[in-house]
């Protein structure tokens, strides 16, 4: 079948365009991460740029506040608390090998067999042997990469500023070359928005939240390496069906063995009474408001997603997956051709 003039005319603009398609792909996939992390970010932001526009009525005034706000709430503090996190792990590695985790073992199971003790005793060494040294690997090569990460938070913040500044082009741009019909447009974007807000402001916001609660709750019980506790906990109160428990347990213990007695019964009261609540009040209600988010897939999807994208895989896993099960759905139901418009 031969091919007549228009065709051949499709056939390079096509050509073109897929060329064009994977150029822009290597070109952005070094910082591609860095560009959704802006993105996300702005849309956590969005309301409150929504209100301060109110007031300064000036586009990139209102946006460069937010992003004044952004680098005063987050990126400043981190500025700080790195170099003490990184200190605080090494000290809290240097810890864990002059603790004597036999004779806690034995406190806590004084009536075991000795063979317990002592393979609950290894286990426990090489947990923490485990979790320390990937620790500390991990603060490494953060040390090392520290050029790449100040440049990839460079093209965060100038994403996350003209995402704002710019956000209603932005929109106006993805529902000119969405290809879905425009009711079933307004459905997707009703949906998607309600999986993003679950995810972000139901396990991400509200674990940060409980992780910094569990944290002051060491800084008033006088828990040591306060600080690279609170990190774990607030990694342990992202995950669903995990939870701070995870750390506050073991260091309830820790006091307990200690000899501190008081402390370490006050303490698990706070976290146990108050840390949990936030969780049990805060999350359902958000997630409940939001969607009915399965917690399975946004925990499978945290973890494989920490494991294929880094840190931004904790919300990048859930979302994938999350959308995913929309278009699975719709296929089940055989309404997925009708979500798409006519060529």
């Amino acid at each position: 079948m031969s091919l007549n003039n228009k065709d051949i005319k499709r056939i390079f603009v096509i050509t073109i365009l897929l060329v064009l398609f994977v150029a822009s792909i290597l070109v952005l996939r070094p910082i591609l991460l860095s560009i959704l992390g802006g993105l996300i970010l702005a849309y956590i932001f969005s309301p409150v740029y929504n209100k301060l526009h109110k007031i300064f009525k000036e586009k990139n005034t209102t946006a460069f506040a937010v992003a004044t706000l952004l680098i005063l709430l987050v990126i400043l503090p981190l500025w700080f608390l790195v170099p003490i996190a990184i200190q605080q792990t090494f000290d809290f590695f240097t810890l864990t090998q002059s603790v004597d985790f036999s004779q806690i073992v034995e406190t806590i199971f004084p009536t075991s067999s000795l063979q317990f003790q002592q393979d609950t005793t290894a286990m426990i060494i090489r947990f923490i042997g485990n979790i320390t040294s990937s620790a500390i690997n991990g603060l490494v090569g953060f040390i090392l990469n520290l050029p790449s990460v100040l440049l990839q938070l460079a093209v965060i913040i100038f994403v996350f500023f003209f995402s704002l500044r710019d956000q209603q082009e932005l929109k106006e741009f993805i529902s000119g070359i969405s290809p879905f019909k425009k009711e079933k447009e307004k459905l997707l974007t009703k949906r998607f928005k309600e999986i993003t807000s679950s995810i972000i402001f139901g396990y991400i916001v509200v674990g940060i939240i409980q992780g910094i609660t569990l944290g002051i709750g060491f800084l008033i019980f006088g828990v040591p390496r306060a600080l690279t506790l609170t990190v774990f906990a607030i990694f342990s109160s992202i995950l669903p069906m995990v939870g701070p428990w995870l750390v506050w347990i073991p260091v309830a213990i820790y006091l307990l063995a200690s000899g501190d007695v008081t402390r370490a019964i006050l303490f698990t009261i706070y976290a146990g009474a108050l840390v949990s609540s936030i969780d049990n009040i805060l999350r359902p209600y958000i997630v409940a408001k939001k969607t009915g988010t399965s917690s399975v897939i946004v925990l499978i999807g945290m973890i494989g997603g920490l494991f294929v994208f880094g840190i931004m895989g904790i919300i990048l896993g859930p979302l994938i997956l999350s959308y995913l099960v929309i278009f699975l759905r719709a296929y089940k139901d055989k309404t997925l051709s009708d979500m798409f418009s006519p060529e």
